[in-house]
């Protein structure tokens, strides 16, 4: 269904930030959160680098965050302690998802690489959970892929193992593979038409249908669309949104992280139904360079990644040049 999501314009006058000295409560009705002081830090206050990518969360509830520093994939606990850093020949994973095969769980990644414009490491992965690399797209089973993987920004796997790759930086052409990385084919691609994109950059497998459709976070066109699995059209689920990058599913709700600084929440009708994070200072929107003495808490600058956990707690991450992730807990 199509559904309008306004802005809030915020205030004329922002408020200095505060540090992250305090807690706030941000959101509405059943999702109101309050941001988790000090949540994430590494030992010796190391930074986490650049943060460019996305947050997943496992089924014991540890959580994911990629990087573009040396670090690569930091791991966490609920509590927000360190576990460890992984895969650090995977820096730079922009799109991020973790998905159950069985009894195992594994990471899929797209690898942007360190920089926006590099040309290295340009490619999909699926690493396991101690950090090993057991795929990447393309691999010898693929085939010729239309356009190549420049600019890849999203990765999305259904429960077939069908996996799909965005070239949301590129040619906005979203690809869809087999288990074993074959091409099997290619749709969407740039355009003002409806049908085609404007940076195509964040997917999710959306369930809350019944049958399995693509979410794809079509973010200069500030509108979420919803194809089927075989790249079919189906209709814009949301629109005027502030630029989103990407969405995390819990029950018949979808968060989206927004660059334009805030996370929105919206329900099965496209109907937004909160707004967690909003921030009134519109000079910090998409602004990557937002010190963190200049962070105020509770509050977003450039929502990237995100994830709920299982019981709707939200972790995000900011696009931040010296790395930012934050966790808010539901308020019951």
């Amino acid at each position: 269904m199509f559904s309008s999501v306004q802005a809030h314009e915020g205030h004329e006058h922002p408020p200095k930030a505060k540090g992250m000295t305090e807690v706030v409560r941000t959101g509405n009705g059943t999702f109101t959160y309050e941001n988790v002081l000090d949540w994430g830090k590494l030992p010796e206050d190391a930074k986490l680098g650049p943060t460019h990518g996305g947050v997943a969360v496992d089924k014991q509830g540890l959580i994911y965050v990629s990087t573009n520093g040396e670090k690569s994939i930091c791991v966490f606990k609920p509590d927000g302690t360190f576990v460890k850093a992984l895969a650090l020949k995977a820096r730079g994973i922009h799109g991020l998802q973790i998905v159950s095969e069985g009894d195992k769980e594994y990471l899929y990644g797209a690898q942007l690489g360190g920089k926006r414009d590099s040309k290295e490491n340009l490619r999909a992965l699926k690493i396991d959970l101690d950090g090993n690399i057991v795929m990447e797209i393309p691999n010898k089973n693929t085939g010729e892929i239309p356009g190549g993987v420049k600019g890849i920004t999203g990765i999305a796997v259904a429960a077939d193992g069908s996996i799909f790759v965005s070239m949301g930086y590129g040619s906005n052409l979203i690809h869809k593979f087999d288990k074993v990385g074959k091409l099997l084919k290619t749709f969407g691609g740039r355009g003002d038409e409806l049908k085609k994109f404007k940076t195509c950059h964040g997917l999710g497998i959306d369930t809350r249908f019944g049958e399995p459709r693509l979410l794809v976070c079509d973010r200069a066109k500030r509108r979420l669309v919803h194809l089927d699995l075989d790249g079919n059209w189906i209709g814009v689920h949301a629109s005027n949104l502030r630029l989103p990058c990407a969405v995390s599913f819990h029950g018949d709700h979808v968060a989206v992280a927004e660059l334009q600084a805030r996370v929105v929440i919206i329900d099965k009708t496209g109907t937004p139904v909160s707004f967690v994070g909003d921030n009134p200072n519109k000079k910090q929107w998409a602004n990557f360079k937002v010190a963190n003495e200049d962070q105020n808490p509770g509050i977003f600058s450039a929502p990237h990644g995100l994830s709920f956990d299982a019981t709707g707690n939200l972790y995000v991450q900011d696009w931040n040049a010296t790395g930012r992730v934050s966790k808010l807990t539901l308020v019951k």
